[in-house]
């Protein structure tokens, strides 16, 4: 056990400089023609929003200059903080905008470097990545109403004319992800799937709702008992507690094991692939934010979408454009902000890999190859219709999710899904 957590070390960090110097020579170098094509339009696509009627201006023929902040986690997660990275290079490679990326040293830190940037008044936009940056946010925008503002999963809960509030709505992915984990669970003879997450945090509660009323609703479609173990590792930074919590689910008897934890559920998959290879009994992974299989697509088949890139493109275009939108920007199954990554994202994220290095054994026609095989053995098609007719239902918006507005309220809404009440995580609609 020793061994097997200290091998990863060496492999994580390659992992982290990798991909980090790969997603910034991607994008600030032309395509090679006919390579590789973006699977996806970042585009604004009306969506659901909360809007003030005020306006804070951006002068045209200014070099529009913006700064991208991190949480303390940065770089290198392999998820949410480097699908930030594509958003924001992705905008400097259309429009031509600067970006500057900065990571706080501590939490303690945060508010110091917001206050700092804000007062410099050299940046048209900054773009904060993360729950974290909540309270700093708070505390620094009314002091520097001519600077803009956009919180990226998050919302500080006031309206302000220089801040764009972009949250995502995590339980609709849990919930298709949910099903999808369920139906492998009982392609390998099981009834137990779980999760390795980072931080009790409101994102995250969004997470365990929707992955444990997708577990639920397979439950009420199919008869087939399924049930979830759901571990909190307090951190998204730790490869080695990702590991442990996912070992220890493993040895707990689950066959699936969904990441939710940035670079900390690097580690879980890490010792998905050590179960397997050891003999233990077949376990798969699924991943969560960017398409995670081309890290080893044998036993990461299918990863959850939630697009940072175009939460972060769109406020970058906002500004570039002179349409500056303050207000709530919602993104879930309808404007394409969440969802499950098909063989087209599968493939645009090995070829990344590829390019930087860092997928050495296998070329992205292999991975998408091993994928789709593993999907269509271990994901039957009755699988796929649910997830289809849940994902119509989110989509025409026949049903609606709450959005618990503290810990007490997510709480009593996961212990009403254990007794197997659907219609407590539910604001509109019932199943």
């Amino acid at each position: 056990m020793r061994k097997a957590i200290s091998r990863i070390t060496a492999s994580v960090i390659i992992a982290i400089i990798l991909i980090a110097v790969g997603l910034l020579v991607v994008y600030l170098t032309q395509q090679p023609t006919g390579t590789r094509t973006t699977p996806y339009t970042v585009a604004t696509s009306s969506p659901t929003s909360t809007v003030s009627t005020q306006t804070v201006s951006t002068p045209a023929t200014k070099k529009i200059k913006v700064a991208v902040l991190f949480d303390v986690g940065g770089r290198g997660d392999l998820s949410f903080n480097d699908m930030a990275v594509l958003g924001a290079e992705k905008a400097k490679k259309d429009f031509g905008v600067e970006i500057v990326y900065q990571t706080p040293r501590s939490l303690d830190d945060m508010v110091p470097l917001l206050e700092s940037l804000s007062k410099s008044g050299e940046y048209d936009l900054l773009v904060l990545i993360g729950f974290l940056w909540t309270s700093p946010l708070n505390a620094t925008a009314d002091k520097y109403p001519n600077q803009k503002y956009a919180l990226i999963d998050s919302t500080t809960g006031v309206v302000r004319p220089n801040e764009v509030d972009v949250v995502f709505r995590e339980q609709e992915v849990g919930a298709l992800i949910g099903v999808i984990a369920s139906g492998m669970a009982q392609s390998l003879n099981s009834s137990i799937v779980g999760a390795v997450a980072g931080m009790s945090i409101p994102p995250l509660w969004k997470f365990h709702i929707g992955y444990l009323f997708g577990i639920k609703y397979f439950e009420k479609v199919t008869g087939k008992k399924i049930d979830l173990i759901w571990q909190y590792t307090g951190t998204f930074t730790d490869p080695q507690a990702g590991y442990k919590a996912g070992w220890n689910e493993l040895e707990q008897g689950a066959t699936v094991i969904y990441g939710l934890a940035g670079l900390t559920h690097v580690g879980m998959f890490n010792a998905v692939i050590d179960w397997n290879k050891q003999g233990r009994g077949k376990a798969f992974a699924i991943g969560q934010d960017a398409s995670q299989e081309w890290y080893a697509p044998q036993y990461i088949p299918v990863s959850g979408s939630k697009r940072v890139d175009v939460g972060v493109y769109d406020v970058i275009k906002m500004v570039v454009e002179n349409n500056w939108r303050p207000g709530i920007l919602s993104l879930g199954v309808k404007e394409g902000g969440v969802g499950v990554w098909d063989l087209d994202g599968v493939r645009y994220f090995a070829e990344i890999a590829y390019e930087t290095g860092k997928l050495k054994d296998l070329t992205p026609d292999q991975v998408v190859k091993i994928v789709n095989e593993t999907r269509n053995k271990y994901i039957p098609q009755y699988v796929w219709d649910i997830v289809n007719n849940l994902k119509k239902l989110l989509e025409e918006g026949k049903i609606e999710f709450k959005m618990p507005s503290n810990e007490s309220e997510y709480n009593a809404i996961i212990s009403a899904l254990l007794k197997g009440d659907l219609n407590a995580a539910l604001s509109k609609g019932s199943v």
